[in-house]
């Protein structure tokens, strides 16, 4: 789904029911093409240049439409930090305690065991793991 064209976004998000403003599309465009799942800070800056127009307010706003719609995924790591992450497949986050950069890793979080019980609904799992990424090991 990564490197999807303009025109496809354009239909992507009308086929979620989004209205598919140029900004919606740059901000959706900015995630597909984004590895490091990135902050609204990161995609503000990234694409003020080019819309002078677009605001913090608009990001934030485009990105909770994005998540109400279930088109990217918002994630929290350390409590206040917040990425957003166009795969919504199930799959786990490594973040590398030296760079900060987050990984993506296949993870089986639909067969995850817990003790809750049946009568507690689960709505999303999330898979986190902090260490050092290879790059950085190799560094030190």
């Amino acid at each position: 789904m990564k490197n999807l064209k303009m025109d496809n976004i354009r239909d992507y998000l009308m086929t979620n029911d989004i209205k598919p403003s140029y900004q919606r599309i740059r901000i959706y465009e900015y995630l597909m093409n984004s590895y490091d799942h990135p902050r609204v800070d990161e995609i503000y800056k990234a694409l003020i240049d080019e819309i002078p127009t677009l605001s913090k307010t608009t990001v934030y706003n485009t990105l909770n439409l994005f998540i109400e719609k279930g088109i990217i995924h918002m994630v929290t790591i350390e409590g206040t930090e917040v990425r957003y992450d166009v795969d919504i497949s199930d799959h786990g986050h490594f973040k590398c305690d030296v760079c900060g950069k987050v990984y993506d890793f296949k993870a089986d979080i639909v067969e995850i065991e817990t003790n809750l019980g049946e009568s507690f609904i689960i709505n999303q799992k999330d898979l986190f793991f902090r260490g050092i990424c290879p790059s950085c090991s190799v560094k030190n």
